[in-house]
């Protein structure tokens, strides 16, 4: 499709179509207040295929008001903007039900030149406030002055409606279509708003989010100059499979109720938790030179959960066989039948053994999981499974584990950091650095110029957990494309259980203690593992 631009100059645009044809709209005149360019937009139509249906003129918003959708409140507040929202290609689909790209533009009074599409998260099927909040510690995108959109993916739903499936369309947008539809259009209301050209693009999303951040450096990598992924749903077929394939192998060392099923809850109680998470810091915590609760030093942390099995009787102290045969069958991940891993290992990390909301640890508890409430199965057909994944078109199209080829991305200058949390219990913080490492083989040294991973050790999916989990990378992704800044260590912090800040280094390197406040980063350097 080709898209319409507006002339830098006066504010006009070029007789260029959108989807479906018809006129261009109109730019106002070139001396209109902000807020005035903003009103003059409402009801218009860009094309046929796109509708602006309202736009507002937002004032500046203090600090500490404005939610951030991860977590606290946004500190630096949110400045003001004109908020655009419409829909692309907004038609009838399958079942007689409403369909097309739903989308919100924040384009900021001040605008620094600058351009970010905001990554989605489940399913999406509903729009974001375009904050470009995810991994840019207290600052947004939008508060630093970038113009930032949000979209739907193609379809309205809750977060895990996959109904609109049933639409070939919708199925297509969500899968990868909707990354380069709403960028494109998102590019051409910023630069004929502003009445002149975008300077960088940029692109950051957490867990479906990730994902098409990964696709739009694999798929559509003239879009954006810099680009961040954070925990990406990238096989999310393999991942929710591993996920139910674990709880069996879990499941196998419950004892069993009346009708010969799992009792969950009992597989690992509050007391035998406690001995695991003690187990893993004893082993595993002072390879960062510090005993503080957090396994800095991730790619030598060996925990071996046979050194907690008792030599007798089960009892508090220690674990039963058949617990440390199921921990070890469960991390260790699926394998097919012909003993190909059908996903990552799971790292063992202290938020394994979380019982808490909004997703507990990788260790069953009898809560409801990912997935609702915990299976009690003892058994599955794991060959049929896969192959049934194998065979789905819309999760082939979807996944962005597979393809490693970014010579184009690579050679017009791109850069790409990614991070992970270790004890994400959804998507395996190993599964992400196995495709950066596939990446690296693939791309040769342009990968080590234009690419680096950063371990979070202790957060959850995205956010959460015993963990410095508040961290900025859109800052250093727009250093190292617009100053040839390298990003290393980048810094961390957290306000619970007490108010602290550390280096998140680039993996495998950790944070090493040495010496002075461990409170204070400056206490901490970036070091590589000794072999």
């Amino acid at each position: 499709m080709r898209i319409s631009k507006w002339s830098a100059g006066a504010l006009l645009l070029t007789s260029v179509a959108l989807p479906g044809g018809g006129k261009a709209l109109p730019a106002p005149a070139p001396r209109m207040s902000t807020a005035e360019r903003c009103a003059a937009l409402a009801g218009k139509q860009l094309d046929q295929g796109v509708r602006i249906t309202s736009t507002k003129h937002v004032g500046a918003a203090a600090p500490g008001t404005v939610p951030s959708g991860f977590g606290p409140p946004i500190p630096s507040g949110i400045p003001a903007h004109c908020l655009v929202e419409g829909t692309i290609d907004p038609r009838t689909g399958a079942g007689g039900k409403p369909y097309g790209i739903g989308f919100a533009l924040a384009l900021p009074d001040t605008w620094n030149g600058r351009f970010l599409l905001q990554g989605g998260g489940g399913l999406n099927g509903s729009v974001a406030p375009p904050l470009g909040a995810v991994a840019a510690g207290d600052t947004p995108a939008l508060a630093r002055g970038f113009a930032v959109i949000s979209h739907d993916s193609g379809h309205k739903g809750a977060v895990f409606d996959a109904s609109f499936m049933a639409d070939q369309r919708a199925a297509l947008d969500f899968a990868e279509a909707s990354v380069r539809t709403v960028t494109l259009i998102g590019k051409t209301i910023t630069t004929g708003f502003y009445g002149k050209p975008i300077a960088h693009s940029y692109m950051t999303g957490c867990s479906t989010g990730g994902r098409e951040s990964m696709l739009a450096s694999q798929r559509y990598p003239e879009l954006f100059d810099g680009i961040v992924v954070g925990a990406p749903a990238m096989r999310t077929g393999d991942s929710n499979l591993a996920i139910a394939w674990s709880a069996i192998q879990f499941n196998q060392a419950a004892l069993r109720d009346a009708d010969g099923l799992a009792n969950v809850s009992g597989i690992f109680p509050a007391s035998d938790r406690a001995l695991i998470l003690k187990g893993m810091l004893d082993q595993c915590d002072m390879l960062d030179g510090l005993a503080d609760g957090i396994i800095q030093n991730v790619a030598q942390c060996r925990f071996q959960p046979a050194r907690l099995q008792c030599t007798g009787a089960k009892t508090d102290s220690c674990l039963s066989k058949a617990q440390v045969s199921a921990m070890d069958r469960a991390f260790a991940g699926p394998k097919d039948a012909a003993g190909y891993p059908v996903y990552a290992p799971v790292p063992y990390d202290t938020g394994i053994v979380y019982d808490g909301a909004p997703l507990p640890g990788y260790l069953p508890t009898g809560a409801p999981g990912v997935f609702g409430p915990a299976p009690r199965e003892l058994s599955m057909d794991l060959d049929a499974r896969v192959q049934a994944i194998r065979a789905d078109g819309v999760q082939r199209l979807t996944d962005t584990h597979v393809w490693t080829n970014l010579s184009s991305f690579l050679g017009r200058g791109g850069k790409i950091l990614f991070y992970h949390g270790v004890s994400d219990p959804w998507f395996s913080a190993f599964a992400t650095w196995d495709y950066w490492e596939r990446a690296r083989t693939a791309n040769g040294p342009a990968w080590d110029a234009a690419s680096r991973f950063y371990m979070v050790p202790g957060m959850a999916h995205c956010a959460g957990g015993n963990a410095f989990d508040n961290f900025d990378l859109l800052g250093p992704v727009v250093d190292w494309v617009e100053k040839g800044t390298a990003p290393q260590g980048v810094t961390a912090s957290r306000q619970t259980p007490a108010k602290a800040s550390r280096p998140m280094c680039p993996h495998p390197g950790y944070a090493h203690y040495v010496g002075g406040d461990p409170a204070q980063a400056e206490s901490f350097q970036c070091r590589m593992p000794q072999r």
